[in-house]
């Protein structure tokens, strides 16, 4: 059974989803703060993180920073901000997801679903012959989960690596916002430039020696991004 757990100073807003997961079959644990969070995070195994940005002692933010220094489980933020900056500046702290409030139930748990999903396939891995992605210094052992650069293990979280796994696998290829939205998070790409742009950058930031000018990660101006082929 996974665990997930639930962290927002509004009692009532976490006893309902409960109330969701539940049905789903997830085993869920309670958090009203940042502070209380991490703590149940230190003795308990979870796989999946859904935490309030406004909270007292310990904001969301502050705690997915913290969070993001030793773990890279989803986690989705929930905040009743809706301006696109409150939007991205979850995505640049870490966090894999954003769901803004008041929101209906089903949807929360579907993208509940959707991040155990990928990140248990990233956990997946087998002792099969190596699927392993070759890009000069880049290397992605897709059996292991594996990304490493100039031999040099990167850690990335989950829908980093699948956007680069998506990249590498069709070097040369130009893809859209749109179409790595859809590959990615398999549903409509309706807002999706800003979503897709922060993950863009964070592989950038760890893969590249020098971000600004990659040489692995390239935008084709007005078209999408590529991986080239080197």
């Amino acid at each position: 059974m996974q665990t997930i757990l639930v962290c927002d100073d509004d009692k009532e807003i976490v006893e309902a989803i409960d109330i969701y997961l539940q049905q789903e079959g997830y085993h869920v644990l309670k958090a009203y703060d940042g502070e209380e969070a991490l703590e149940i995070l230190k003795q308990n195994e979870v796989h999946l993180l859904i935490i309030d940005v406004m909270m007292p002692r310990l904001d969301g933010i502050r705690a997915t920073l913290k969070i993001r220094e030793e773990s890279s489980i989803p986690i989705i933020i929930l905040s009743a901000k809706t301006e696109d900056a409150d939007k991205i500046l979850g995505l640049n702290i870490g966090a894999d997801d954003y769901v803004e409030k008041p929101f209906n139930p089903l949807e929360l748990v579907a993208r509940v679903k959707s991040q155990l999903r990928r990140y248990t396939q990233l956990g997946n891995a087998t002792e099969t012959s190596a699927a392993v992605y070759q890009v000069g210094g880049l290397s992605i052992n897709d059996d292991l989960k594996e990304v490493t650069v100039d031999g040099e293990y990167v850690k990335l979280t989950p829908i980093e690596y699948n956007i680069l796994l998506l990249l590498v696998k069709n070097q040369g290829k130009v893809f859209s916002i749109n179409q790595i939205y859809e590959s990615i998070w398999n549903e409509d790409a309706i807002g999706a430039d800003n979503t897709v742009a922060v993950h863009i950058r964070h592989i950038r930031e760890k893969i590249e020696i020098n971000p600004k000018e990659p040489r692995y990660l390239k935008v084709v101006w007005g078209v999408g991004y590529k991986i080239d082929k080197i």
